[in-house]
């Protein structure tokens, strides 16, 4: 069987997004369909943001779990909104934006694909999602806490400016991280506005800001999977960046594995 054959399904977590003409659309960023795409060999599968619809109806929780089931991974995105702070007790800030629908939905997909051992990778919103999930908190603007830099994008027209290295991290000696990586500290970019205040109990800091300490990965390691979260930005050009697709190469190892376990292909001919 060729590796073609054996593609993962990967589910990728959308956005509720108004159009500007009074409609609303489920959203992903290229980026991300490419690097799953691309960079893990995947075959993306999108879940839209619809937890609000359910609204805490057990059918909900049991549909996630058929559908982690069906699942080889999770990619949970980036996104211009903020994870609501009620729910890590606090009050939102006139002006910030939000996207409940995908916190009702993402919430609950952490912990189930957590609990179930389907791998998971998640990307900088996604990092700040696994935190909250699992009962951390997140500073709603890092740039006003004291000793901390301004980690927002510079909003150029040229993406490449946008996303382009920024500051370096101090790779925790022996975590999950430093062992995918080989390295103590790399350089990557910085395009959020929240991050981590208090780490979830159940959560492991792998990275750090050389600069100000603040929270750049996590991961679960009472995770029965591969449980990973980056508060940079690894998708874009991921082909282009050996740091990038090291960690990505982790992740579809990762997802290769579940899947010929789901189809009872030795993981040997999944590879080949």
């Amino acid at each position: 069987m060729d590796r073609s054959s054996l593609r993962p399904l990967v589910g990728v977590s959308a956005c509720l997004k108004e159009n500007g003409r009074g409609g609303w659309h489920h959203t992903v960023g290229e980026k991300y369909v490419q690097a799953a795409v691309r960079a893990v060999g995947a075959l993306p599968i999108l879940i839209p943001a619809i937890g609000p619809e359910f609204d805490g109806e057990p059918g909900f929780i049991a549909a996630l779990d058929r559908l982690l089931d069906g699942l080889d991974g999770v990619l949970l995105t980036g996104s211009p909104s903020n994870v609501e702070p009620h729910h890590y007790g606090k009050q939102s800030r006139e002006g910030t934006l939000h996207d409940p629908a995908r916190d009702a939905t993402t919430l609950p997909l952490i912990r189930h694909t957590i609990e179930r051992g389907v791998p998971l990778f998640a990307i900088c919103r996604g990092l700040q999602e696994v935190n909250v999930a699992l009962g951390g908190s997140l500073h709603q603007h890092v740039h006003e806490v004291e000793g901390r830099r301004d980690h927002r994008s510079p909003k150029s027209p040229d993406m490449d400016v946008n996303y382009a290295p920024t500051h370096d991290i101090d790779v925790v000696e022996g975590g999950m991280l430093h062992r995918l990586l080989g390295e103590r500290r790399v350089r990557v970019n910085s395009l959020h506005a929240q991050g981590v205040d208090v780490l979830a109990p159940r959560a492991r800091l792998e990275a750090v800001c050389c600069e100000d300490g603040q929270v750049e990965a996590l991961s679960i390691p009472d995770a029965p999977g591969f449980a990973l979260a980056l508060q940079w930005h690894p998708e874009y050009k991921a082909l282009e960046n050996p740091v990038s697709m090291k960690v990505f190469a982790a992740f579809a190892a990762a997802c290769r594995a579940r899947a010929a376990a789901r189809m009872g292909v030795p993981l040997r001919a999944a590879a080949e």
